[in-house]
């Protein structure tokens, strides 16, 4: 199970919703625009683009809002000029972290990009450095409340995913970008509810942490996801489910 996504679970839970809603819907207006330049306006020739428009729906983002959030990407509104970038680097206990952004002055968020990881203990570094480790996966997460273990890797299974983790707190399934809404509908058919979903970028290779660099590793990927250009945060932590009841309560 990976460490961050339970970490971002429990996180969420504690999160001010109101205090972080006008910064949450700014990236997922990002999110939506930049998938309507990339692979135009209509969500059912576009799967970026529908998965972008299904989070900011999620989140309570107003319909007109999403609407001209498309239009700016595909250039029948005008708007700012936003590129994509990936910064890649290491964080403490040589933990490999990958960040993508939504940016309107690379250079500008450059810089503060790479004073989160100096602060953070980490250190960017140069394209490719980490990213040979991560592949691209759909990953779903089912609440541990919400549905049993064998009740997941049945129903995921079927549907064409590839593995299932599961811990105290939630159930991870992970599979092909190909099989991923497959494998959603399949799971929402079974009437198993979906806290989360995403195609996000995971690896095998993960270093598990203690309490002391859990606490350091969770401190830097906070930083760099409230960033206010960070669209998405990736990182090949394992931390026990002990280590993150502490932190928790932290």
């Amino acid at each position: 199970m990976s460490g961050h996504s339970k970490w971002s679970t429990i996180k969420h839970k504690k999160a001010a919703l109101d205090a972080r809603r006008g910064k949450a819907w700014s990236k997922l207006v990002r999110a939506v625009t930049m998938a309507a330049k990339h692979g135009g306006g209509n969500p059912n020739d576009n799967s970026r683009l529908r998965l972008a428009v299904d989070k900011a729906k999620a989140d309570n983002v107003p319909k007109d809002t999403i609407e001209k959030a498309i239009k700016k990407g595909t250039g029948e509104l005008e708007g700012e000029s936003f590129e994509e970038a990936l910064y890649e680097g290491y964080g403490p206990e040589g933990v490999a972290i990958m960040c993508r952004v939504v940016t309107d002055n690379r250079n500008r968020t450059s810089g503060e990009i790479k004073k989160i990881f100096e602060r953070g203990g980490g250190s960017l570094g140069p394209p490719n450095c980490v990213a040979f480790q991560f592949s691209q996966k759909g990953v779903i997460l089912v609440s541990a409340e919400k549905a049993s273990e064998d009740q997941v890797l049945e129903i995921a299974l079927d549907a064409g995913a590839e593995d299932v983790r599961s811990s105290k707190v939630v159930h991870e399934i992970r599979c092909a970008p190909g099989s991923f809404e497959a494998v959603k509908e399949g799971l929402q058919k079974g009437g198993i509810e979906i806290q989360s979903s995403d195609l996000s970028m995971v690896t095998q290779n993960e270093i598990k942490l203690e309490l002391a660099g859990a606490r350091k590793v969770m401190k830097l990927i906070d930083a760099l996801e409230e960033h206010e250009d960070v669209d998405a945060v990736y990182s090949n932590t394992d931390v026990p489910d002990d280590v993150i009841a502490q932190l928790s309560k932290e």
